[in-house]
């Protein structure tokens, strides 16, 4: 079990809610971690650079096979770093709320 750890780089809002659907999946595309959210494409890319350059997120990029131009589809994923990182500052969110830790 991963100790509680604050993560200061997590806990704003938009960034704890990418983690927190990022954490359900291998892989999602940028667009719909955005739509999901709800934000611009700005914002979200704001928030994934802030959350890539702490080694929470990587990114890739590959081209689509149902597009027919040129694009590329951009993908997120949390890092291992990143999976461990969101579990702890879960778990921290535990601590101060008083509540038992959930497994991840």
């Amino acid at each position: 079990m991963t100790e509680a750890r604050f993560d200061d780089t997590i806990h704003a809002p938009v960034r704890l809610r990418i983690c927190g659907l990022l954490n359900n999946a291998d892989r999602l595309d940028f667009a719909v971690v955005r739509d999901t959210l709800g934000i611009s494409d700005a914002t979200l890319s704001k928030h994934v650079k802030t959350l890539a350059d702490a080694g929470h997120v990587t990114i890739n990029k590959s081209a689509s096979a149902n597009r027919t131009d040129a694009r590329r589809v951009t993908w997120l994923s949390l890092s291992p770093t990143g999976r461990s990182a969101f579990a702890a500052h879960i778990r921290a969110l535990q601590d101060i709320a008083g509540q038992p830790h959930l497994t991840l």
